[in-house]
């Protein structure tokens, strides 16, 4: 076999650790720490090792820790480096930053057991049918996408408060009996687990190395939200400016939404749309633009309390503050089709396959897409919903007002055109 070249060596390696520090790793690890010149990581983990051992010069990631990556990297070019991180550099790790700015060929990982291995480990929970929400950088409301009764949850947390925020929530969201376990310091000598109820949440923060398992149990009463478009009407603070449940699902099932795939909602109204295309996938992306400042603020809150809140809002009237978007994978207009343009506009920002659906209620509007599915094709429907209601003393129908649909997939002959 022909010796690797200085070329073929990685230019960084990364070093897995947990709370057992040192004595926790591996031969290889240990190794890799030890040749190392430059040793980069969080106090807390240069603290655990030991100087002799790891004679290498030691730095700190400074804060906010993602942009200064490149310089750090810079200022030690050259130079034997080993970064340090928390159990799985790959699992919600430095690793995943590492790989997009250097490349993964530039990268050696030495991973170590992640800490929501060791919780399921701990509480015996198979850890493909568990499911885990990073709070960590990133806002709790996120987990009430993931709150479905039965199921089981592993939070990994920002800080000791982690655990009273994720209580709190439970609470707020309808799933106040849910049972919570905090584990601190896994893998250590001094590794605690304490417990409780969500509705009765006593304890003080405790050590800031926790992870919180929950137990979902959705309280007597408490409105449910499925796991697919369509959620209740009630499940978002509104004016009347809604896609009302049934036409929502259909235009969900129209624009078809993909992992990783973005959204333009034009009009958002209270932003059903978009906060659903969001909760089809962890990685979908949503943007939604309104013109009202105050149903701007609604979509907002819809997001939060509906476990999406990175949807983007965007407040201002279309097409003009359409610009300065980045571009779509899908675009669903449900408002302001009769602006100059804006139809143009929409139709322009759509890359080769992209979708777009328009919804109406009016004839002028029915009228405009009439016009555009002569030219572009695609699907033309009309959506008709009558719900029973009392008639006296007996039943009948009422009819909501009837919504046309347009959706077309563009084509490459489009785009060129």
């Amino acid at each position: 076999m022909t010796p690797a070249s200085p070329a073929d060596i990685p230019a960084v390696t990364v070093v897995g650790i947990g709370a057992d520090g040192w004595g926790g790793l591996p031969a290889a690890s240990r190794a890799a720490l030890s040749d190392a010149e430059v040793i980069v990581g969080g106090p807390r983990q240069l603290d655990l090792l030991p100087f002799p051992d790891c004679p290498g010069e030691r730095v700190a990631w400074p804060s906010p820790l993602r942009p200064a990556v490149p310089g750090l990297l810079a200022a030690h070019a050259g130079r034997r480096i080993a970064v340090l991180a928390s159990g799985d550099p790959m699992f919600y790790g430095i690793g995943r930053a590492l790989s997009k700015e250097m490349g993964a060929a530039a990268l050696r990982v030495l991973p170590h057991p992640s800490s929501v291995s060791l919780a399921c480990a701990r509480l015996g929970w198979p850890v493909e049918d568990t499911e885990v929400v990073t709070l960590v950088g990133r806002p709790a409301a996120r987990l009430a996408a993931a709150l479905h009764d039965g199921r089981r949850l592993l939070v990994l947390s920002a800080n000791a408060g982690t655990p009273g925020e994720v209580a709190a929530l439970l609470r707020e969201r309808g799933f106040g009996p849910s049972r919570l376990r905090v584990l601190e310091q896994l893998g250590s000598e001094h590794e605690s687990a304490y417990e409780g109820v969500a509705d009765a949440w006593s304890h003080a923060p405790g050590d800031a190395l926790n992870v919180v398992a929950v137990e979902c149990r959705r309280s007597p009463g408490a409105l449910r939200l499925g796991a697919v478009p369509g959620l209740p009407d009630a499940a978002y603070e509104s004016d009347g400016q809604l896609t009302k449940r049934y036409v929502r699902a259909a235009t969900l099932a129209a624009l078809a939404p993909a992992p990783g795939e973005l959204l333009w909602d034009v009009g958002g109204g209270s932003g059903s749309i978009a906060v659903e295309w969001l909760r089809v996938h962890p990685s979908c992306r949503a943007v939604t633009v309104e013109k009202n400042a105050v149903r701007a603020e609604r979509i907002t809150r819809n997001a939060d309390r509906l476990g999406v809140p990175g949807l983007r809002v965007v407040t201002g009237a279309a097409p003009g503050a359409l610009t300065e978007l980045p571009m779509p994978d899908a675009v669903f207009i449900g408002g302001g089709l009769t602006a100059p343009g804006l139809l143009d506009a929409c139709w322009e920002a759509l890359p080769t396959g992209g979708r777009l659906v328009a919804n109406t209620v009016t004839l002028e509007s029915e009228a405009l897409l009439t016009d555009w599915y002569r030219r572009h094709g695609g699907e033309l429907v009309r959506l008709a919903v009558a719900q029973a209601v009392p008639v006296g003393g007996f039943t009948g129908w009422r009819q909501a007002m009837p919504v046309t649909q347009w959706s077309v997939t563009k084509s490459p002959h489009e785009s060129r055109s």
